[in-house]
């Protein structure tokens, strides 16, 4: 499959490029930052997801992965809107297998900073659009919406002794998820199914349970 997965260089998307490449499909990655993956089966575009003018021509995209996102920094712009332009671009059309969309519990629950969380909510409802719109190519389009993954974006709570110890009350499971654990669900939608469509699967530790989000 030819596969094109944005935020690649670190995280969830690093991982979902990983878990592909080690079953021979063809990854594509664009990330604003350098990539660490070395794999003849892999092209990485080194370019802001906001910059459409930009964008790499790639035809034929048969896997589409969003997870190129942010928490505090434009998060409507980067995690919604680019996440849009860049379906729209690559995703809508006769090729397409499956789309994924990496949203959030968050919104589920609308438990965290106020613009992350309608970017997510956003992506949630933008989920839906496409796969009415995909389906008549035989495609799907779902989002995992994560709780708390341990990635170098959430190190500032990881590390915080007391902190961590109430996030842990909060959290059924007691633990967060790895990106490899993430990158399992992405493959499986991906590439197994193929009816489950216009669904944002929860996959949070039972966090959204208690819809009580913790940070300071």
């Amino acid at each position: 499959m030819k596969v094109l997965i944005t935020g690649t260089s670190q995280g969830i998307g690093k991982a979902v490029a990983e878990i592909f490449l080690k079953n021979g499909h063809n990854v594509i990655g664009i990330d604003r930052q350098v990539s660490a993956i070395d794999n003849a089966n892999y092209t990485h575009y080194e370019c802001d997801v906001r910059d459409y003018e930009k964008l790499p021509i790639i035809d034929d995209v048969q896997i589409l992965i969003n997870n190129a996102g942010t928490q505090n920094e434009e998060d409507i712009d980067i995690n919604l809107k680019a996440l849009i332009h860049i379906t729209e671009k690559y995703g809508i059309q006769e090729n397409i297998k499956s789309i994924l969309n990496i949203g959030s519990a968050s919104g589920h629950t609308g438990a965290e900073f106020p613009e992350y969380c309608a970017s997510k909510g956003g992506v949630m409802a933008y989920t839906k659009n496409v796969a009415m719109r995909v389906a008549k190519y035989g495609a799907t389009c779902n989002s995992i919406d994560p709780g708390g993954v341990l990635t170098p974006l959430n190190e500032c709570v990881i590390n915080d002794e007391k902190l961590w110890a109430k996030i842990m009350d909060e959290t059924p499971l007691k633990k967060w998820a790895t990106p490899e654990e993430i990158a399992q669900w992405a493959y499986f939608l991906t590439t197994v199914n193929t009816f489950c469509t216009g669904q944002n699967i929860l996959v949070d530790g039972g966090e959204s349970i208690n819809y009580n989000f913790i940070w300071v």
